[in-house]
């Protein structure tokens, strides 16, 4: 299992190679909560595009390529790992100062198991959708929240799908 999970973060990081690494990265960390009302920690690098388009007075799209782990809780015997890639795009409303930002995204994530918490996802294989809101800082660091759908679109059955909840704070590098 660690060493699926090995190769899974290790094509998740090379397909980042599309991105310029010449670039400063961004760490970032959340904590929230499921659904169900299980713990749910997140730790995550990102790429910035570095493209801005449809830009305007009101502000610009622009988007990163975010790859992550998570630990889920959900009791000693249904805590789950899961591995993520995706990318996102992000509306920022404005280009210096603080800057309010919407974001969203689809992509992928692995999971160590089917059964999280109460929820049964019926294959490790998922998708991640996600929507969010926040606030650019000066230092090149965010803030914000995050809610994040997990399933696999009905390819297996059940397909219970898991929700999180999430505060998050990113930070370059």
């Amino acid at each position: 299992m660690k060493t699926r999970f090995a190769a899974s973060l290790a094509v998740a990081v090379l397909a980042l190679g599309g991105a310029n690494l010449a670039q400063a990265a961004q760490v970032s960390g959340a904590v929230g909560a499921t659904g169900q009302g299980d713990m749910a920690y997140r730790i995550g690098l990102s790429f910035d595009w570095d493209k801005k388009w449809l830009e305007s007075s009101t502000g610009h799209l622009t988007g990163y390529w975010d790859a992550a782990y998570s630990y889920w809780e959900g009791g000693e015997a249904s805590a789950a790992h899961s591995l993520s890639f995706s990318p996102v795009f992000v509306y920022e409303f404005g280009t210096s100062g603080y800057v309010p930002f919407i974001e969203a995204g689809i992509g992928i994530a692995a999971f160590s198991k089917t059964d999280v918490g109460d929820q049964r996802l019926g294959s490790s294989f998922n998708f991640e959708d996600r929507i969010g809101f926040g606030v650019k800082l000066p230092g090149q660091q965010k803030v914000g929240f995050r809610a994040m759908h997990y399933s696999n679109a009905g390819l297996k059955q059940p397909n219970d799908g898991i929700e999180s909840y999430s505060l998050f704070y990113s930070a370059s590098f």
